[in-house]
């Protein structure tokens, strides 16, 4: 690489780098620093073009920020020479992936890159003849976060769209991924819908994986020949089948059937991608029968099949273009029938469940990873904390119980081997091998550690205002005073005069509340706060807490409309219903006579 001096009129952004295309970025931190020292670091360019200019591949905002300077100079008269050069490396011509990498560890060091950028720049290194591997190591990330980001293909361009635009945030589109194109589909027309409910975050992983409603137009099979109900819609537009285990026995068998016809017809190998999987269309390209193209048979969960013709993997496509062969050996029927494998599969089952009973650790560990990855059988939403209101998000975001807490995630999310950035620890895709891997590892942790790692996932999932909030409360005994205290949010969002007041009467006093009874709002609030904080000669109030904060809540007047209050209510009763049926039963065994001797 050689190093030199160049005009600032002979650089431009070049293709490669990540920034290219895009609007003019924000250079405002390191715009003083340009304007008082000049641009130190070096920027890397590739080798001059015909016309003799330089193509950036990384330092698109030291260049932004250098061409702002320069403007402001020559309106001041004071511009030099040599504030029109920067520094620079030059590259060896002729390396396209060397410079995407160069530019995206450059973009990525310093100024976060959205998820869509760094897929558009990790598919072009693909394409280049990057490996996964070499990728991750290339950037220092794990392979599972690189096929993260390539799984941004597998959406529709207007998602990716919302997505670049944060219009959806990034479980939404992770759990996009996931979905077939006709999915994808039906969920923009409910985006597009202002009165339809539009499943989001975790809520969208049910709307994908939840429930076995299959429509009849999935079907493979001749639905008038099929043995098994369907029901209509009320509207009769589609048709759906009664039993979703006979759908999926007619349904094997005509993979089956094609799969055996795709053979026949001479091409090289057909796979059946379970529902477990997916067909990412990033990994394959392109191939004709005669160069060794596989048939792909995509099966989702939802019981729709799609058939992906003439593919082969990236690598083999390479050896093609070097005109070696794809050396995909012709496939051999299996050596069991779907129905004998079912069989095979359901009695493995039974015995496994049934030893099981005697391994209660083992079912413990098994239950939590089924909780964090998820499965077909399984859904478990995380709560989430959602409001509109921006104060609130704040004020929760720094509260010291989400400190807490999120240290503690951060903690389990390492004990179990996953990223730090990881929102959730609870939330998989429902990957039947990361169920068996995750409960491996559970395996061979401690006790102690499963249990830590229930109580963050068990915290994740937890609904707020709900009954079981109530309950725990009670039972840990939390004393809202050592985890909260008042804040500029609850102030803004006090509105109620009456509620104001006894507020003050708790804070400062009968006396003062009476003598301010006819004053605004504003100024009840200020009286507590000053109280609160000592302030203005008043007395200082330590751990104060609303009565609807408390374990166990209450309210300031009998107008209803809390939501704790309402809670708290529907728990005491279920305990008074639990333990009258207690004391029922018992009263019962007693009056049962004694058995009488032989």
């Amino acid at each position: 690489m050689k190093l030199d001096h160049i005009p600032l009129d002979r650089l431009y952004v070049d293709k490669t780098n990540m920034r290219f295309g895009r609007k003019a970025p924000d250079v405002s931190d390191i715009l003083p620093t340009v304007r008082a020292r000049g641009v130190i670091q070096t920027l890397l360019v590739r080798a001059p073009d015909a016309e003799g200019r330089f193509g950036i591949v990384a330092g698109s905002r030291r260049f932004h920020a250098s061409r702002i300077v320069a403007d402001e100079r020559r309106e001041a008269g004071d511009i030099d020479s040599e504030a029109l050069l920067l520094p620079c490396g030059i590259m060896e011509d002729g390396d396209d992936a060397a410079a995407i990498e160069a530019s995206m560890i450059e973009n990525m060091a310093r100024l976060d890159a959205d998820e869509v950028r760094q897929w558009e720049s990790f598919t072009r290194l693909v394409r280049e003849g990057r490996g996964l591997d070499d990728i991750a190591m290339t950037f220092g990330l794990p392979e599972l976060s690189i096929r993260r980001v390539l799984a941004l293909g597998n959406l529709l361009p207007r998602i990716r769209d919302l997505y670049r635009a944060e219009r959806i945030d990034r479980a939404t589109v992770r759990h996009l991924t996931l979905a077939s194109k006709s999915q994808q589909k039906a969920w923009l027309a409910l985006f597009d819908d202002p009165d339809a409910y539009v499943p989001t975050g975790h809520q969208l992983k049910a709307w994908l994986f939840g429930g076995q409603s299959i429509p009849a137009r999935f079907a493979l099979f001749d639905i008038d020949g099929f043995g098994g109900a369907t029901v209509a819609d009320l509207f009769g537009e589609d048709r759906y089948f009664a039993d979703p285990d006979t759908f999926w026995t007619a349904q094997n068998a005509a993979i089956e059937a094609s799969r055996s016809a795709y053979l026949d017809e001479g091409w090289a190998d057909v796979v059946v991608v379970p529902p477990a999987e997916h067909f990412h269309s990033w990994e394959f390209e392109k191939a004709a029968k005669r160069k060794g193209g596989r048939v792909y048979i995509d099966v989702r969960g939802t019981g729709e099949v799609t058939f992906h013709e003439g593919y082969v993997t990236r690598a083999e496509a390479r050896r093609i273009e070097r005109g070696e062969a794809a050396c995909a050996p012709k496939a051999q029927r299996g050596e069991l029938t779907s129905t004998l494998q079912t069989y095979v599969d359901l009695h493995r089952h039974a015995a496994v469940r049934a030893a099981l009973i005697g391994h209660p650790a083992l079912a413990l560990r098994l239950m939590l990873a089924h909780v964090i990855v998820g499965s077909p059988l399984w859904t478990v939403r995380v709560e989430p904390q959602a409001t509109r209101n921006d104060e609130v998000r704040e004020s929760i975001e720094t509260c010291r119980g989400e400190a807490v807490f999120d240290s503690e995630r951060r903690m389990v999310l390492d004990t179990l081997g996953f990223a730090a950035e990881e929102p959730a620890v609870t939330g998989g895709n429902g990957d039947d091998l990361g169920v068996a891997g995750l409960f491996l590892r559970l395996v061979a942790l401690p006790d102690e550690a499963v249990m830590r790692a229930i109580t963050v996932v068990i915290g994740e999932t937890l609904a707020a205002g709900s009954a079981a909030v109530e309950a725990v409360g009670e039972e840990v005994g939390v004393a809202m005073a050592d985890w909260w205290q008042a804040d500029e949010a609850l102030f803004a969002l006090l509105r109620d005069r009456e509620v104001l007041g006894r507020m003050t009467a708790e804070v400062a006093g009968e006396t003062v509340a009476n003598a301010n009874a006819g004053e605004k709002t504003k100024t009840f609030k200020r009286i507590i706060a000053d109280h609160l904080g000592g302030a203005e000669g008043r007395d200082k109030v330590e751990r104060w807490v609303p009565l609807w904060m408390q374990f166990p809540p209450s309210a300031y007047t009998e107008r209803g409309g809390v939501g704790t209050v309402a809670a708290h209510a529907e728990l005491v009763a279920t305990r008074q219903t639990a333990s009258g049926k207690c004391t029922a039963e018992c009263e019962e065994e007693e009056e049962q006579p004694l058995p009488q001797a032989a």
